[in-house]
């Protein structure tokens, strides 16, 4: 890990308390002001912070002070940031390797000690993971990675740990697949994508020893996505289309459509305009299927909106934007306005779109509130598509409206 990386762990860290704290950047400043007796803390100062620009280790009694948090645990934390390899952030699960040994498939114990369960310990340990995709709805990844890989833990040592039947067994694994993929899911949201990682290759060990092959191909498709979006644009495309294939022609309409739409993604961004825009109508086709077996649990957000979503993007990314915008302006119109994390990256879209059609004006409202979002939310996504926006904007930095954005917010491209 990088020591960039560890620092906007840092950030993302300190965004968390924060804003559990119920203060907003400039509400920070101001009672970090009143407790220090210094004028020089600013909203900016904080997002500084937050972004791990700069550590305040001068400020963290402070920090204690209004958090309400240990010093000892803000200078751990602080200690991390600068390259400590025996510290680690405080509350935050740092990695799977805990869960097992290297190179050990997920499997029991050969002498169980723990007590004995059934079907009532699986269906508890279900409606949690179900509460947890719930919670990613309306929250970030900084705010729920320590509860996923907490609940991952304890499904990986309750299935290790305890007694129980062959049926039993593999309810088990098919939670901890779940898990695994949720938990993967909020790493990448919070910039923490080797435990991203770790968290997909567990989660696929347990969905294929449980022979659940569309949740396998969930699995290797949420990693592709992951790869596909942190450079590595050949290996995504790879695993998005071995999800294809793994899943199978008669896998449920929404599960197939979802693995089109990811196979399309990735050849858009490994520069394959006619192959991604062709899978996109392989997505729509599949969705439109009325024959096949019901959807899983966890595909209950795939719906025509989404693919929608995903076809603005890809044609965004192509530079289409006169059939981009159109598509966001309308989905926007209707979207769920408690899913800040997700309106936030599809308002970026549009921002790039706008220019793209120049129209720069309209792509500074929209990139503006891109930003101020992004500031409330604990996602590495939305700040990473604010800095996308702003760069984009730095063409057309003799129009006002823009030139005033870039002003505004123009030091977030020194993250």
């Amino acid at each position: 890990m990088t020591s960039t990386d560890r620092r906007r762990e840092f950030g993302a860290y300190l965004a968390g308390l924060r804003r559990h704290s119920g203060r907003s950047q400039r509400q920070f400043a101001a009672a970090l002001c009143a407790v220090s007796g210094a004028q020089s803390i600013t909203r900016n100062e904080v997002s500084r912070w937050e972004r791990g620009e700069r550590i305040p280790d001068v400020w963290l009694p402070a920090f204690a002070q209004v958090l309400g948090v240990p010093l000892h645990e803000l200078e751990q934390a602080a200690a991390y940031a600068r390259g400590d390899a025996q510290a680690t952030l405080p509350g935050v699960a740092a990695t799977l390797a805990d869960l097992l040994p290297d190179g050990e498939e997920l499997k029991p114990l050969t002498a169980p000690r723990g007590r004995r369960i059934g079907a009532t310990t699986v269906d508890g340990l279900a409606a949690r993971v179900h509460g947890l995709r719930l919670a990613d709805d309306v929250l970030s990844g900084g705010d729920l990675i320590a509860p996923a890989f907490r609940e991952l833990r304890a499904a990986v040592r309750l299935y290790r740990e305890s007694e129980h039947s062959d049926e039993t067994g593999r309810g088990l694994l098919v939670q901890i697949g779940e898990l695994g993929q949720i938990a993967g899911w909020i790493a990448s949201d919070a910039g923490r994508g080797e435990d991203a990682e770790r968290a997909y290759r567990l989660g696929i060990s347990a969905a294929r020893q449980a022979g659940d092959a569309v949740l396998v191909a969930q699995l290797a498709g949420s990693l592709g996505y992951h790869m596909t979006n942190s450079g590595r644009e050949r290996e995504g495309l790879k695993l998005a289309q071995a999800a294809v294939a793994v899943s199978g022609p008669d896998a449920p309409a929404a599960t197939r459509a979802l693995f089109l739409d990811r196979v399309a993604w990735a050849h858009t961004r490994a520069g394959e305009p006619q192959p991604a825009m062709r899978a996109l109508g392989a997505a729509h086709a599949a969705l439109d299927a009325t024959d096949g077996p019901p959807s899983p649990s966890w595909a209950y957000w795939v719906n025509r909106e989404e693919l929608e979503v995903m076809d603005a993007r890809v044609l965004t990314e192509l530079r289409r934007p006169l059939r981009a915008v159109p598509l966001l302006q309308d989905v926007l119109g209707r979207y769920n306005a408690t899913h800040a994390r997700e309106v936030a990256l599809y308002r970026s879209w549009l921002a790039v779109a706008l220019a793209d059609a120049n129209e720069p004006e309209q792509a500074a409202e929209e990139a503006r509130r891109v930003i101020e979002a992004s500031g409330d939310l604990s996602s590495e996504r939305t700040a990473e598509r604010a800095r996308t926006v702003l760069h984009r904007l730095k063409e057309y930095e003799d129009v006002p409206e823009a030139r005033e954005v870039l002003a505004d917010h123009g030091h977030l491209l020194l993250a």
